[in-house]
């Protein structure tokens, strides 16, 4: 699957890590929802990492559709709550 990191780019990462991937996603909505903001920063900084170390960077002058958009490190806590609703980042 591909998957776009707003403002880095796009990364291939294989389905076998989306079950790793999707507990990060259902800690990060939990601190969303109760607006946990120190939480929030560090379980979107741990997804995106997890995002990175897990997938193979795309060229930069590849444009291929992204599967799944994920916000950028210096999101805010309102920004991410818009692009959850109520379903996550991460497709169960």
């Amino acid at each position: 699957m591909i998957v776009r990191i707003m403002g880095e780019g796009q990364v291939a990462l294989a389905d076998s890590h989306l079950v790793e991937l999707n507990k990060l996603d259902d800690v990060l909505l939990a601190e969303v929802e109760s607006g946990d903001g120190a939480g929030f920063r560090a379980t979107l900084h741990a997804l995106l990492d997890r995002v990175r170390v897990l997938g193979t960077p795309l060229p930069d002058d590849s444009l291929e559709p992204s599967e799944l958009i994920l916000p950028s490190a210096d999101a805010t806590l309102e920004e991410v709550r818009e692009m959850l609703r109520d379903d996550g980042l991460i497709p169960g």
